[in-house]
């Protein structure tokens, strides 16, 4: 049949045409009367219309032949929702504000379903102009189309990442300008990762890129070039780069910084094991622990051991602090299932200025005698209750903190465990506690809970739009000249007009 149609073009797509018409007389049972279909053609082709519009009746769906009032769905394929849009601006209907603009692989997805599937992140044409502001003479209004912020804290980003492709390739770039301590560049590839983290949509062409934020030319080219080839020559560079793989691997070690691993790169080293047995070298103790509990710690911890964590932090907290207020941060609090460490800040309303003191002390102390302590490191508080924020975005707080590595035994881990030696009951976990007062734990909580982007943007929106200053401590009016109380993380949105993020939408 391929080759009759190929010989006789004309006639066969005359025939063509008949035989839709008269498929599409022959009734059809409609199994879901709420939804209207209409497959649009534009970038598909007639031919596999046809063959889609039939499939989906055979399936149950009522499928329209032209777009008229009663269709609730648009069905694309290869088209952005800024091509969606422009189309519709023309068509001649009472109203199209209700209309769903769907990606084809949803009605793929509902036919093998046999039924209609939820319309996620992945099967919605996002627009990313508002083409109801000034519709064409004649059309009526459409949906109305939320432009994407510049600002992450501005922006719901989930842990469902629909461009990975392009997002692993800018944080290896990113880390790869961190290394080399060029902030520009290292902030312009964060910034294209952050945003395209949050887009319910796979970007498929550089279309898809029009009216968003944060790409600037060579992010762009990159993409280009990974959506024409599959992958960014780049990044390939990068990724072989000698340098970028030693600072890789020396960074990995707990204790160790840019400096520590840039000293080692010029000194020749290029393997951890040549290091550690190098007697010429001096290391911290944080670095001695970082080389002893190396393959415990390079290790992904898991949600079970976080948890199993979290009940030891509370038990011992509790013992000394009654009242206290115990939250698990970081990525964990994001919804993540692994991360690196386990945070906890730690506050009362109760807190007195000798617990602020102490409470960390006893609570060492105490796993000492426990003996699931394999090393601490217990950093003093420099607060100042009337020092205006930093307006460094990245700045760290002044609370009192310490950064450890806890014993964590099997048996206190519900669930799988990870590969051990054996004989071996424990591993080692990377764990932070930080002491706040309590009038500072909303600001604490909202940034140690991250992520990273997210709070610098945060901070970034505050001083550019709002004229505050925030940090970990407190939020500053700098046109009132007062400090911005704030009970809970809500309360700082408010003040910053800003609707409120949870923290699973803050994974930017």
């Amino acid at each position: 049949m391929d080759s009759l149609q190929t010989g006789h073009l004309g006639p066969r797509k005359k025939r063509s045409r008949q035989t839709d018409a008269a498929r599409a007389s022959i009734p059809q049972e409609v199994k879901f009367q709420d939804l209207v279909l209409f497959i649009l053609e534009k970038k598909m082709g007639s031919t596999r219309r046809a063959f889609l519009m039939e499939l989906a009746r055979r399936k149950g769906f009522r499928v329209e032949n032209e777009l008229s009032d009663s269709v609730t769905h648009i069905v694309a394929e290869n088209n952005s929702g800024s091509d969606v849009l422009e189309w519709l601006q023309v068509q001649k209907l009472k109203d199209s504000a209700q209309l769903e603009l769907l990606d084809v692989s949803w009605l793929i997805e509902c036919m093998r379903a046999g039924r209609p599937v939820a319309a996620t992140g992945k099967h919605q044409l996002v627009m990313r102009e508002d083409y109801s502001a000034n519709p064409s003479p004649g059309s009526q209004a459409i949906p109305a189309v939320h432009k994407i912020s510049q600002y992450a804290c501005q922006r719901r980003t989930t842990l469902n990442n629909h461009n990975h492709i392009f997002t692993d390739a800018f944080e290896i770039l990113a880390e790869n300008y961190e290394f080399k301590e060029n902030e520009g560049c290292y902030v312009t590839y964060m910034r294209a990762a952050s945003v395209l983290k949050s887009l319910p949509f796979t970007i498929v062409s550089m279309k898809d890129t029009e009216g968003i934020p944060c790409l600037e030319d060579k992010v762009k080219s990159i993409m280009e070039e990974i959506i024409e080839e599959g992958e960014s020559s780049e990044v390939k560079a990068v990724l072989s780069d000698e340098r970028y793989q030693c600072f890789k691997l020396f960074t990995s070690v707990f204790g160790v910084g840019l400096k520590t691993s840039e000293k080692w790169f010029r000194m020749g080293f290029r393997s951890l094991s040549k290091i550690r047995l190098d007697k010429s070298l001096k290391f911290t103790q944080m670095q001695k622990a970082g080389f002893r509990y190396y393959e415990d710690i390079v290790s992904c911890v898991t949600r079970a051991e976080a948890e199993a964590v979290d009940v030891l932090v509370n038990e011992a907290v509790r013992a000394f602090l009654p009242d206290a207020f115990i939250t698990m941060t970081g990525g964990f609090r994001r919804g993540k299932k692994m991360g690196h460490d386990v945070d906890f800040l730690i506050t009362s309303p109760e807190l007195t200025e000798e617990d602020e003191q102490q409470l960390l002390h006893k609570v060492i102390n105490l796993w000492e005698k426990k003996g699931l302590l394999l090393y601490h490191d217990l950093v003093e508080s420099t607060f100042e209750k009337l020092k205006q924020p930093s307006r460094k975005v990245d700045a760290l707080d002044h609370f009192q903190k310490c950064f450890l590595i806890f014993k964590l035994y099997h048996e206190r881990v519900g669930g799988d465990r990870c590969r051990q030696p054996e004989g071996k009951d424990w591993k080692a976990i990377r764990v932070d506690l930080v002491m706040c007062p309590y009038e500072c734990h909303a600001f604490a909580l909202l940034g140690w809970t991250g992520s990273r982007q997210f709070e610098r943007d945060l901070r970034r929106y505050a001083s550019h739009e709002r004229k505050m200053i925030l940090d970990n401590h407190a939020l500053y009016d700098k046109t009132k000249r007062v400090f911005l109380q704030a009970e809970n993380e809500e309360e700082i949105f408010a003040h910053l007009g800003l609707d409120y993020i949870e923290p699973w939408e803050r994974n930017a």
